[in-house]
């Protein structure tokens, strides 16, 4: 068990996703508890924010998306880009992908997929740094959940998935209709109404839509 781990089992726990109860994460059940305590113990523990910790409304429509339509992922090969928690990874897992990857820059997220990866009895592997510039892995499938909440994350992002689509990946991509989502270029593949949280949303039930990246 390593130091991450037993941080991760210490401030949260084991629960099923709200809107996707097939899948069971290391949660935190006070968001606002572990976020304030992260802060405060930023210096001290070399905590960023703790994202790794939430079932994300994008994030959980795109599990359910996967998991109601698993003939997208079954067999092939696939990428959780900026995993968080890994639950879109283990979804693909859980709905028959040959080989799964999550990656994240966050070094708590590793910790975070091992544990979350046991406890729905998956296989994945994890892959850290930044992909955006470093790479992304040979996969035929990469999945996205929740990753324009904030206008340069979103604009990179975009830039290096419509390549990927370019060289004839498949993007599937998680939003709850943020902000920075872009209006073009995707096709609508399903809509939910998703349970959340209120400390973390502005609503605890959000509207969510998965998307495929078009070139």
């Amino acid at each position: 068990m390593t130091v991450r781990e037993d941080f991760i089992r210490a401030n949260t726990k084991a629960l099923p996703v709200p809107s996707v109860p097939q899948i069971t994460l290391y949660q935190a059940d006070d968001a606002n508890a572990l976020w304030q305590m992260t802060e405060a113990d930023l210096d001290q523990h070399q905590l960023p924010p703790p994202f790794w910790a939430f079932a994300w409304s994008g994030g959980q429509a795109l599990a359910k998306y996967v998991l109601e339509t698993p003939d997208i992922v079954a067999g092939k090969t696939v990428l959780d880009l900026a995993c968080g928690s890994g639950m879109v990874g283990i979804a693909a897992a859980l709905a028959g992908a040959a080989h799964v990857i999550c990656n994240d820059i966050d070094p708590y997220c590793e910790a975070a997929v091992s544990l979350n990866a046991d406890l729905n009895h998956c296989q994945i592997d994890f892959l850290g740094g930044n992909l955006l510039t470093a790479g992304l892995p040979d996969v035929e499938v990469i999945l996205a959940g929740d990753i324009a909440y904030e206008r340069p994350m979103a604009e990179a992002m975009l830039t290096v998935l419509r390549a990927q689509v370019a060289k004839g990946k498949t993007v599937y991509i998680g939003d709850p209709h943020r902000t920075y989502f872009p209006k073009s270029g995707l096709m609508r593949c399903a809509d939910y109404k998703i349970t959340t949280s209120a400390d973390l949303e502005d609503k605890p039930v959000k509207p969510a839509t998965v998307w495929r990246l078009e070139t």
